[in-house]
Protein backbone atom coordinates (compact mmCIF):
# COMPACT_ATOMS: atom_id res chain seq x y z
CA UNK A 1 0.00 0.00 0.00
CA UNK A 2 1.14 3.33 -1.15
CA UNK A 3 2.04 6.15 1.78
CA UNK A 4 -0.58 8.35 1.60
CA UNK A 5 1.25 12.06 2.62
CA UNK A 6 -0.26 14.14 4.67
CA UNK A 7 -1.03 17.63 4.99
CA UNK A 8 -1.76 19.48 7.28
CA UNK A 9 -5.28 20.80 7.36
CA UNK A 10 -6.38 24.51 7.44
CA UNK A 11 -9.57 24.64 10.13
CA UNK A 12 -10.95 27.39 7.64
CA UNK A 13 -10.57 25.63 4.40
CA UNK A 14 -13.90 24.35 3.96
CA UNK A 15 -16.61 27.70 3.28
CA UNK A 16 -19.65 25.78 2.26
CA UNK A 17 -22.90 25.68 3.89
CA UNK A 18 -23.20 22.98 6.21
CA UNK A 19 -19.84 22.32 7.06
CA UNK A 20 -19.04 22.07 10.46
CA UNK A 21 -15.53 23.87 10.10
CA UNK A 22 -17.24 26.82 8.82
CA UNK A 23 -20.10 27.05 11.56
CA UNK A 24 -16.95 26.62 14.04
CA UNK A 25 -14.81 28.92 12.22
CA UNK A 26 -17.74 31.73 12.25
CA UNK A 27 -18.95 31.00 15.63
CA UNK A 28 -15.52 31.60 17.05
CA UNK A 29 -15.31 34.37 14.52
CA UNK A 30 -17.99 36.24 16.12
CA UNK A 31 -17.69 35.47 19.60
CA UNK A 32 -13.84 37.23 18.89
CA UNK A 33 -15.39 40.23 17.55
CA UNK A 34 -17.40 40.28 20.63
CA UNK A 35 -14.45 40.19 22.84
CA UNK A 36 -15.79 37.28 24.51
CA UNK A 37 -14.07 34.40 25.99
CA UNK A 38 -15.98 30.91 26.43
CA UNK A 39 -16.59 31.20 29.91
CA UNK A 40 -18.59 34.45 28.95
CA UNK A 41 -20.45 33.07 26.52
CA UNK A 42 -21.75 30.12 28.58
CA UNK A 43 -22.38 32.73 31.34
CA UNK A 44 -24.48 34.98 28.34
CA UNK A 45 -26.32 31.97 27.52
CA UNK A 46 -27.56 31.66 30.86
CA UNK A 47 -24.67 28.41 31.02
CA UNK A 48 -27.71 26.71 28.19
CA UNK A 49 -24.28 26.45 26.15
CA UNK A 50 -20.86 24.96 28.64
CA UNK A 51 -17.68 26.75 27.47
CA UNK A 52 -16.74 22.77 26.54
CA UNK A 53 -19.13 22.14 24.20
CA UNK A 54 -18.86 25.81 22.18
CA UNK A 55 -14.77 24.98 21.91
CA UNK A 56 -15.73 21.52 20.59
CA UNK A 57 -18.68 23.57 17.71
CA UNK A 58 -15.66 25.77 17.26
CA UNK A 59 -13.11 22.98 16.69
CA UNK A 60 -15.73 21.43 14.38
CA UNK A 61 -16.02 18.36 16.94
CA UNK A 62 -19.74 18.60 17.08
CA UNK A 63 -21.05 18.49 13.54
CA UNK A 64 -24.58 19.34 14.09
CA UNK A 65 -25.40 21.64 17.25
CA UNK A 66 -29.21 21.75 18.55
CA UNK A 67 -31.30 25.30 16.87
CA UNK A 68 -32.24 25.71 20.69
CA UNK A 69 -27.95 26.13 20.84
CA UNK A 70 -27.69 28.18 17.63
CA UNK A 71 -30.26 30.58 19.00
CA UNK A 72 -28.84 30.77 22.22
CA UNK A 73 -25.55 32.07 20.58
CA UNK A 74 -27.11 33.78 17.80
CA UNK A 75 -29.10 36.36 20.79
CA UNK A 76 -25.05 36.46 22.51
CA UNK A 77 -23.40 37.14 19.39
CA UNK A 78 -26.06 39.55 17.85
CA UNK A 79 -25.73 37.79 14.71
CA UNK A 80 -28.68 36.42 12.47
CA UNK A 81 -30.64 33.08 13.42
CA UNK A 82 -31.44 32.07 10.71
CA UNK A 83 -27.33 32.65 8.93
CA UNK A 84 -26.49 30.09 12.01
CA UNK A 85 -28.75 27.18 10.86
CA UNK A 86 -27.70 27.83 7.54
CA UNK A 87 -24.41 27.50 8.42
CA UNK A 88 -25.21 24.28 10.45
CA UNK A 89 -27.15 22.36 7.89
CA UNK A 90 -30.99 23.16 9.07
CA UNK A 91 -31.62 25.70 6.27
CA UNK A 92 -31.31 25.42 2.64
CA UNK A 93 -29.50 28.23 1.87
CA UNK A 94 -31.07 31.00 -0.02
CA UNK A 95 -30.88 31.31 -4.00
CA UNK A 96 -29.37 34.73 -5.15
CA UNK A 97 -31.70 36.38 -6.62
CA UNK A 98 -34.51 35.13 -5.65
CA UNK A 99 -35.54 38.41 -3.96
CA UNK A 100 -36.33 36.57 -0.54
CA UNK A 101 -33.42 37.15 1.47
CA UNK A 102 -34.74 38.20 4.51
CA UNK A 103 -31.40 37.97 6.99
CA UNK A 104 -29.23 40.52 4.64
CA UNK A 105 -32.54 42.63 3.29
CA UNK A 106 -31.19 45.68 5.00
CA UNK A 107 -27.99 45.03 2.43
CA UNK A 108 -29.99 44.98 -0.26
CA UNK A 109 -27.35 43.22 -2.07
CA UNK A 110 -28.53 40.03 -4.56
CA UNK A 111 -24.89 39.11 -5.60
CA UNK A 112 -23.11 38.10 -2.23
CA UNK A 113 -20.57 34.97 -2.42
CA UNK A 114 -20.73 33.00 0.32
CA UNK A 115 -17.64 34.17 1.66
CA UNK A 116 -18.78 38.08 1.24
CA UNK A 117 -21.84 36.82 3.32
CA UNK A 118 -19.98 35.35 5.61
CA UNK A 119 -17.54 38.71 6.64
CA UNK A 120 -20.63 40.90 6.09
CA UNK A 121 -21.88 38.70 9.16
CA UNK A 122 -19.02 38.83 11.44
CA UNK A 123 -19.07 42.82 10.75
CA UNK A 124 -22.52 43.50 11.59
CA UNK A 125 -21.55 41.17 15.12
CA UNK A 126 -18.40 43.60 15.35
CA UNK A 127 -20.44 46.90 14.90
CA UNK A 128 -23.55 45.57 17.55
CA UNK A 129 -20.84 44.85 20.10
CA UNK A 130 -19.55 48.31 19.48
CA UNK A 131 -22.41 49.60 20.42
CA UNK A 132 -23.87 47.59 23.03
CA UNK A 133 -20.93 48.28 25.57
Amino acid sequence: MPARSKRPRSKRAASFVGSPIALGSLLCDLRTARGLSLREVEEATDDAVSNAYLSQLENGKIRKPSPNVLHSLAQVYAAPYEALMEKAGYLMPTAIGSGDRRRLAIFAIDDLTAEEEEELLKYLAFLRSRTSS
